[in-house]
């Protein structure tokens, strides 16, 4: 039974919201699942990731395959490298404790960098509305006086064409002539 780590959408129309999922890789999207694992909501800015890592971690140490979204996921949240730090210590490389240490060390400069990204958003963000009326009490700026309109291609096509117009005329009233 091949099993899957995935999003299964919930909310409304144009209202995503996703819990992080395990299921067999044969049942629909949004059916049935063996196990729950978090939640995500791209709606929210920055986007809010909720996830168990050790039920995540679990799942993958079973052999389950993440979709491509769900690794984006698992990686941002750390998940991934914490892997592949128990990878090295099953392989001797160091012991659990050097790989927890890294792991903190690594997650605490993460979360810097991830609030500073926050206060840069927020400082972005314009703050409120900007009014679109003017407000009363204040003078108008001065305004332009509209120029006579001068000779433009427009007119002078047009009289090109009443010259056109006026050759046949006359040739017709020579006819009748």
């Amino acid at each position: 039974m091949a099993v899957k780590m995935r999003l299964q959408r919930h909310g409304s129309k144009k209202r995503p919201f996703y819990f992080i999922v395990v299921a067999d890789a044969r049942s629909p999207r949004d059916g049935k699942f063996i196990q729950k694992l978090g939640s995500y909501n791209p709606l929210t800015v920055p986007a809010s990731i909720q996830i168990d890592r050790q039920k995540a971690l679990d799942w993958l140490h079973k052999g389950a395959q993440p979709t491509d979204t769900v690794r984006r996921i698992l990686s941002f949240k750390g998940v991934l490298y914490l892997k592949h730090l128990l990878r090295g210590v099953t392989l001797g490389l160091f012991d659990e404790a050097t790989a927890m240490e890294k792991f903190t060390k690594w997650s605490g400069e993460h979360d810097q960098e991830f609030s500073k990204r926050q206060e840069n958003h927020k400082k972005e963000r314009p703050r409120g509305r900007q009014p679109v009326a003017r407000r009363v009490g204040r003078p108008e700026p001065s305004r332009q006086t509209v120029q006579p309109r001068q000779q433009t291609e427009s007119t002078s096509q047009a009289e090109v064409s009443a010259k056109s117009v006026e050759p046949t005329q006359s040739a017709e009233t020579k006819a009748e002539q």
